[in-house]
């Protein structure tokens, strides 16, 4: 667990650097190795996000991330039929909720990069597709290579990752379940409550510690 966490953590903070510096138009292969390739030297030479410093990462990720993720429609995903019947400040709050979520589970791991690597794969794509699949394995000092894969959609604002696959589990069926049976016992409300509790307790405590 602790090492699918890590690998989340690279795949999810993959898009948090070089926002200023992406070139107008970008394949979605190339776009995602160099700003993982990015991320994992900033982790690797970043002395405050070493020491698990949550702040930093959290200021780091809110800055670069959103242009290259698509909460929204991870979040939509997520919550499945559910997400139609939400109304629009419930679908607001619900994706405000689940991003926070995500940096806060996964910020922690990125202090515990140290040597991994990524190599990518050739994508199999046409160059008409709207939707691909960037495949990738991370390479660590112990053990098989991890795979590690993104979904990836063209929108008007170019390419977004929607979601993330880590050892053979995509990040979005991962929370579906659970944000059936919250919602199933206290509507959407009631997951966003949950969440929104869930954020508040990982703020309390050091990045490192979260879980």
């Amino acid at each position: 667990m602790k090492l699918m966490k890590q690998l989340l953590a690279m795949a999810t903070i993959a898009f948090a650097t070089a926002a200023q510096a992406a070139p107008a138009v970008e394949a979605p292969d190339v776009l995602v190795k160099r700003i993982s390739q990015d991320v994992i030297d900033t982790a690797k030479n970043d002395k405050a996000i070493q020491a698990g410093d949550i702040k930093r990462v959290t200021e780091l990720v809110e800055s670069k991330i959103l242009p290259y993720v698509d909460f929204q429609r991870m979040t939509a995903l997520a919550a499945g039929r559910y997400w139609r019947d939400a109304t629009p400040d419930q679908q607001k709050q619900l994706a405000a909720e689940f991003r926070t979520l995500l940096i806060y589970t996964y910020s922690g791991a990125l202090s515990q990069i140290k040597n991994e690597t990524v190599e990518f794969k050739p994508l199999r794509a046409d160059p008409a597709d709207t939707e691909v699949e960037v495949r990738s394995q991370v390479n660590v000092a112990r053990g098989e290579p991890v795979p590690l894969n993104y979904r990836v959609a063209k929108t008007p604002s170019g390419w977004k990752i929607y979601d993330i696959n880590v050892l053979g589990a995509w990040l979005v069926e991962t929370y579906k379940s659970s944000f059936a049976s919250e919602i199933s016992k206290g509507g959407v409300d009631g997951l966003i409550k949950t969440l929104a509790a869930k954020n508040k307790a990982l703020a309390s405590r050091p990045a490192a510690k979260a879980k």
